[in-house]
């Protein structure tokens, strides 16, 4: 898998290589929500039950990402209870945040998000629940002066072992364009690149 690097400007840049692994391109990251519903193969209570085993910390992805950030020389504090949302990845000497998050709870607009059928109202609830309060901490940070990172669980799903190192080579390189120090944007990465995020027009939907 590769990743290709879009960054949202409001004047067009020109495209060029970025190493070897993915190139700058020039992408509104404001398309409509793609969702998708399927039939529930579990009964309510076997579904309640699989979803209270789901972490929310220390997921393997954190784990893995938290990983290639030690071995090549970043060091963080994690799951910071002083900042909104309690972020999985804390720089505070640069005033910068990650989070891991799960395509399924977070509502992202990926092929691994589709509302379960069955007891449906409950897990919109929730689940619109989850993401509005994503967007409330999110603009806590930005007005406490911290930039954020959303790194969604889809980069890694599926990858198979031997392209692993591979992958999170490619994370660990987008995710140092937002670690770097002349960067001040939030961004995100799925399976499509990196985005700066403009928080204003996230919150206002414009």
């Amino acid at each position: 898998m590769q990743f290709r690097c879009y960054l949202l400007r409001k004047s067009p840049k020109s495209f060029g290589k970025f190493g070897d692994i993915y190139s700058f391109r020039i992408h509104h990251h404001n398309q409509e929500s793609k969702v998708h519903k399927i039939m529930d193969v579990h009964s309510p209570g076997q579904r309640s039950y699989n979803m209270s085993k789901i972490k929310g910390k220390n997921t393997k992805p954190e784990m893995l990402v938290r990983k290639w950030l030690w071995a090549n020389g970043y060091r963080y504090r994690l799951h910071y209870r002083n900042l909104p949302g309690k972020p999985d990845i804390v720089f505070p000497g640069r005033k910068k945040v990650i989070f891991i998050h799960g395509c399924f709870w977070h509502k992202h607009e990926c092929q691994y998000f589709k509302w379960p059928k069955s007891n449906a109202e409950f897990w919109q609830k929730k689940i619109e629940g989850n993401a509005h309060r994503d967007q409330t901490n999110f603009t806590s940070l930005v007005a406490s002066d911290w930039a954020y990172l959303v790194i969604w669980e889809c980069v890694l799903k599926g990858v198979r072992k031997v392209d692993l190192p591979t992958t999170l080579k490619q994370i660990g390189c987008l995710a140092e364009i937002f670690l770097a120090p002349n960067n001040k944007h939030c961004m995100e990465i799925d399976t499509e690149g990196l985005y700066e995020i403009n928080i204003l027009s996230e919150v206002s939907g414009e």
